[in-house]
């Protein structure tokens, strides 16, 4: 019989990790948890409470105090169903200025001890697809399967641009570009959990692979990490 192991996906801005994680997370028949969706609820929250992001102290109370649960939706290409202390916010914490409250937050040491505290209590029994940007090094450090996506700044662009334009907003590549390349900035320098590959990470380039192809071997990888060993 296969264990039900743990997946970790860490990728930059872009590299299509939260499409990727959630797809993997259906072919094993696994939960999908989606972190970035965490700390996009905790921003969100500050907001409406009229906390400042840049404000430590207060933020990381305010996530001490909060509780921030992941449900799968029904449709099947929709993100899982965020309920923030009990009230669905799931199209809420979609919005850009709420994406970019999220990796400011995300710098902030409280804030994310309280989140990966919550985190790892939703991973401790397996069968679990977990995605962000330090799963692999702080959150799961114990995942038998630790995948690094990667990808030019410019194909990440491109496709955080497609997005944009799917959502009907009126993006501007040269702003989107800059964007992508801020983000990368503040995630790979914070310092507190910078983004980086696991030493037992599999770094995934999926710079020139279709989304298909991405998925597809990453569902590989884990079926064979998961295979009890012969003999």
């Amino acid at each position: 019989m296969e264990k039900r192991i743990k997946v970790a996906i860490d990728g930059p801005v872009g590299s299509g990790k939260s499409t990727v994680a959630k797809r993997v997370a259906r072919a094993l028949g696994y939960t999908y948890i989606d972190t970035g969706a965490m700390y996009r609820a905790i921003a969100l929250k500050a907001r409406r409470a009229r906390v400042s992001w840049d404000d430590g102290k207060k933020m990381a109370s305010l996530a001490r105090g909060t509780s921030v649960a992941l449900e799968p939706a029904l449709g099947e290409d929709e993100t899982s169903v965020v309920l923030l202390d009990g009230v669905d916010v799931s199209r809420e914490i979609r919005e850009t200025e709420i994406g970019g409250g999220a990796s400011k937050i995300g710098t902030i040491p409280g804030v994310r001890r309280a989140l990966v505290a919550m985190q790892k209590k939703m991973a401790e029994k397996g069968g679990v697809v977990m995605e962000g940007r330090d799963i692999g090094t702080v959150v799961l450090p114990d995942a038998e399967l630790k995948i690094f996506l990667s990808g030019t700044v410019e194909e990440r662009a491109r496709r955080r641009f497609l997005e944009l334009e799917a959502k009907r907003k009126k993006p501007v590549m040269a702003e989107v570009v800059e964007e992508v390349k801020a983000r990368d900035r503040q995630d790979s320098t914070r310092a507190d959990s910078p983004l980086r590959k696991a030493d037992d990470g599999v770094e995934v380039d999926t710079t020139s692979m279709t989304r298909e192809g991405v998925i597809a071997e990453i569902v590989r990888l884990a079926k064979e990490r998961a295979r009890p060993p012969a003999g």
